[in-house]
């Protein structure tokens, strides 16, 4: 299995178009390699506002290739995946990892609004068919289906699935979700204050990848290791 570490910024990037609407590429190089000199981590391919619901499959294995090529291996290249059934997710899944991506975006099943026990089922069909680290995306507000408690608790033995994207506009659902995670983490990393374990997230609302305490409540920035007392 692919691995790297969710850490620092992965900025979502936009997907640019000429005057014939093809992807114009020379231009997504420019704030490609943009983002770079400002120092991200990593970045997302394909997301809301990167086209997801307009795009090719074609068009993302170009995106996917020509980051690849530009960042020869610098930060990771991960692209977006929203779809409205489980094959094709699974397909681009399978996709994304053929042409090279490092890791995954998930976003629950598009316009049909899933279930619980639907949508643990589709992001564990699409966790089984690849070896590419995931980042699940909570944003209920947005797409109408929130990944609960119960739900990531059920998907813990999906070793792939390594990262949420917390977008609830609830930061203290960040220590929510933290204890489930936490029971299947070989390594945690403990709080200077308490001893606790921290867990890692991507939250908006945070400010990047952040570590949170679940016990005092202090944040770690993920890539200094600074803390910041919770008042």
């Amino acid at each position: 299995m692919k691995t790297f570490e969710w850490t620092g910024v992965f900025p979502a990037l936009t997907t640019k178009f000429n005057s014939q609407e093809e992807l114009d590429l020379p231009l997504f190089g420019k704030n490609l390699q943009a983002q770079v000199a400002g120092g991200v981590n990593g970045i997302i391919l394909g997301g809301s506002l990167g086209e997801a619901s307009t795009i090719t499959v074609g068009e993302k294995e170009s995106l996917v290739k020509f980051s690849l090529e530009q960042l020869e291996g610098a930060i990771p290249v991960v692209l977006n995946i929203a779809e409205g059934s489980t094959r094709e997710a699974v397909r681009q899944a399978e996709l994304a990892q053929t042409w090279g991506a490092d890791g995954l975006m998930l976003l629950p099943p598009m316009r049909y609004k899933a279930d619980d026990r639907e949508t643990t089922a589709f992001f564990r069909s699409v966790a089984q068919s690849t070896d590419l680290p995931i980042m699940l995306y909570n944003n209920p507000v947005d797409y109408k289906i929130e990944i609960t408690l119960d739900m990531f608790e059920s998907l813990i033995e999906e070793k792939n699935i390594t990262a949420v994207k917390e977008s609830t506009r609830d930061v203290s659902n960040v220590t929510r979700l933290g204890q489930p995670l936490w029971q299947s983490a070989q390594n945690p990393v403990r709080c200077r204050y308490t001893g606790a374990r921290r867990i890692g997230f991507g939250c908006r609302w945070l400010g990047s990848w952040t570590r949170l305490c679940l016990s005092c409540g202090n944040r770690y920035h993920i890539s200094t290791g600074k803390s910041r007392k919770n008042r």
